[in-house]
C-alpha cells in the first residue's frame, strides 16, 4: 500500500507476528502505573504494572496480569489477595523499585514509602493517588502470564494527579 501512515510489521503473508512486534504497537499506548503488592512482613513482595484494570464495577471486581515467572505471583497465590496502588505522578522511583531498577527484590522495594493496611492485610501506599484493596477470586494462567481477577474489599481515595507510561518514560498526567 503506497503512502501507508504506519509500518505493517506482518501480514498473512510473513512469518507471524512477533513479541517485538506487539511490544513495539503497546509503546504506543499509553496506561496508568501501578503497583501490585502482596504478603506481609519480610513475605512481602510486588510489581509495578500498567495492566490492572476494573472487570466490573457490580460486583466491584480487578483484574491484574502477573508474569509466572515474577516474585509476585506466588505471592499473591500464597496471601490470597493484593492491592492495586494507583501511582501519583510523586511516585515514578517507586515505579522503578517495583518494576526490578536497582536490584531490590521482595520487602526492600518497600524502601522509602509509608505503607499501611486495609482489610485484606495486603501492602497500601499511604500516599497512593488511590488504593484497591481485593481478595483472590480466581488465577487463570495462560502462556507466560496469570490473569487474576479480584473481589474488591477496600478502597481508598487519594490526592493529585497520576503517572503514566508511554513509549517507554514515566508522564505525569495532572488534574
Amino acid at each position: 500500500m503506497p503512502n501507508q501512515p504506519y509500518v505493517l510489521i506482518s501480514d498473512r503473508e510473513d512469518p507471524p507476528v512477533d513479541a517485538g512486534g506487539l511490544k513495539c504497537a503497546l509503546r504506543r499506548m499509553s496506561g496508568g502505573v501501578s503497583i501490585i503488592t502482596a504478603g506481609e512482613g519480610e513475605e512481602r513482595t510486588g510489581a509495578t504494572v500498567t495492566s490492572a484494570t476494573a472487570l466490573s464495577i457490580e460486583p466491584p471486581c480487578m483484574l491484574v496480569s502477573l508474569n509466572r515467572s515474577s516474585s509476585t505471583w506466588p505471592a499473591v497465590a500464597r496471601a490470597g489477595h493484593f492491592c492495586v496502588n494507583i501511582l501519583g505522578h510523586t511516585h515514578e522511583m517507586l515505579a522503578n523499585q517495583f518494576a526490578g531498577r536497582g536490584g531490590l527484590r521482595g520487602a526492600e522495594r518497600y524502601r522509602g514509602a509509608e505503607w499501611t493496611q486495609l482489610i485484606s492485610g495486603a501492602p497500601v501506599l499511604h500516599d497512593a493517588a488511590a488504593a484497591i484493596d481485593c481478595e483472590v477470586e480466581e488465577a487463570i494462567e495462560r502462556h507466560s502470564h496469570v490473569i487474576v481477577l479480584g473481589r474488591v474489599v477496600g478502597i481508598c481515595i487519594g490526592n493529585g494527579g497520576s503517572l503514566v507510561y508511554r513509549d517507554g518514560r514515566y508522564l505525569a498526567f495532572a488534574e
